[in-house]
């Protein structure tokens, strides 16, 4: 068993309007992401199968040809495979699960949430 503190976890702050802390367990992925107004998650899919659960604020996602509006105590499901993208409508605090792990974030190959 192990045992987690959200602010015991680093931050890590991708860009300037975009910060994750991260758990890794055996099989799935768990972040806490920090959003500021305006953010964009460009489109992008992974292999991954993931549920966003936004806590504060609003996410405007576009998943597939779908686009919805997620605010607190909403959550949303991404297929794995299916092209997505993120938009901070206003400054946001999200927990998202990926099954399996996000072993793209483990290597660092996760370029379009750098710079």
């Amino acid at each position: 068993m192990n045992h987690y503190r959200w602010d015991e976890i680093t931050r890590e702050q991708m860009n300037p309007l975009f910060a994750r802390s991260v758990i890794h367990g055996d099989r799935l992925t768990v972040a806490r992401v920090y959003l500021k107004k305006g953010c964009l998650v460009p489109m992008h899919q992974h292999d991954n199968e993931q549920i966003s659960n936004v806590f504060e604020g609003r996410l405007r996602f576009k998943v597939g040809e779908e686009e919805r509006v997620v605010g607190p105590g909403e959550v949303l499901h991404i297929p794995p495979g299916v092209p997505h993208m993120a938009e901070a409508l206003e400054e946001c605090v999200c927990l998202d699960i990926f099954n399996p792990v996000r072993e793209d974030w483990i290597r660092g190959d996760d370029a379009y949430l750098r710079g």
